[in-house]
């Protein structure tokens, strides 16, 4: 009898999007990231995503001292495959972006395949009391913000990090930024497997229709073909529709507080882990497993955790 196919849980833990006013359960310090981490980690995440915030403010923050405690936290704590982003906040550029995982050399780091218009204004419909000043202009901003990743941008991350054999999860917003990766693979710059996160619902990039989930899947199988490590994220209310979708299609999924403070209609979710769980009992009704970090390591050809430098 076959064994049941492995689903890799991501969870991305507090993110640069949602602001700390938005709600109480965002982890901003270093302790709240780690405890936060290790418990998504223990619900059944393979992988944890990770950004660091100013610890008074709640402002993302990207100098490598701010991710070091957590790092250090959560490697004593857990086997989990860490993944720092490069994404970092869409508002600095790529040199102070890639600064934390150049320093750290992670398994793996994120990597957005194509400038964009990255729209969180929308939220300012549904939030009107801020605790920091910083809180709204951060989002009025976003109407007039290109979030700048361009050809050589890119190259400058893939050299930078893999060099170290830090391996990437190519996050891809539109069609557009799958042909991107496609052009990186002719050059010989990116090496098979392909880990493809498809994001949904950000105001800039794809929907989050069906067919939108069925076209961007179309077009990374026939680009990549067995090389494909396929998984997704979905924007706000659609996150748990959109990994039951991605699971039932063969794909890897990804949750977490960064992508929707919700657990459920008018409920803010009190952790990540309420996240991943929920996920899981999607994932296991469909009869798939959930990997291990180490098969996610097999997965997607990782260096392990004996080789990051933190």
């Amino acid at each position: 009898m076959a064994q049941p196919r492995k689903v890799i849980i991501s969870c991305a833990i507090t993110g640069s999007i949602h602001t700390p006013s938005m709600s109480p359960f965002l982890p901003i310090t270093a302790a709240e990231i780690s405890e936060s981490a290790i418990g998504a980690a223990a619900a059944g995440a393979a992988i944890v995503h990770l950004h660091a915030r100013d610890l008074e403010t709640g402002r993302p923050d990207q100098r490598p001292e701010a991710f070091l405690p957590f790092l250090r936290a959560i490697k004593q704590s857990s086997d989990v495959v860490v993944n720092l982003t490069t994404g970092g906040s869409p508002a600095l550029l790529v040199d102070e972006r890639v600064k934390p995982a150049a320093q750290f050399r992670p398994e793996v780091a994120s990597l957005n395949m194509g400038s964009m218009n990255f729209g969180l204004f929308p939220m300012l419909k549904r939030y009107n009391d801020f605790r920091y000043d910083w809180e709204r202009p951060y989002l009025e901003g976003s109407e007039d913000l290109i979030f700048r990743n361009t050809f050589r941008d890119i190259t400058y991350v893939l050299k930078t990090c893999g060099d170290a054999g830090t391996r990437f999860e190519f996050e891809c917003y539109d069609t557009a930024h799958l042909y991107n990766l496609a052009h990186f693979i002719e050059r010989g710059l990116v090496k098979p497997p392909f880990f493809v996160q498809n994001v949904f619902g950000i105001l800039g990039g794809i929907g989050q229709h069906p067919e939108d989930i069925l076209h961007m899947h179309r077009t990374a199988v026939r680009l990549f073909g067995d090389d494909l490590r396929w998984s997704v994220l979905g924007a706000g209310r659609g996150q748990m529709q959109i990994a039951a979708t991605a699971a039932a299609m063969g794909g890897h999924v990804r949750v977490g507080l960064e992508d929707n403070l919700w657990i459920g209609h008018g409920k803010l979710a009190e952790t990540n882990a309420e996240q991943v769980t929920r996920v899981r009992q999607i994932i296991e009704g469909l009869g798939l497993e959930v990997a291990t970090p180490d098969e996610a390591r097999e997965i997607l050809a990782l260096k392990g955790a004996d080789q990051v430098s933190f």
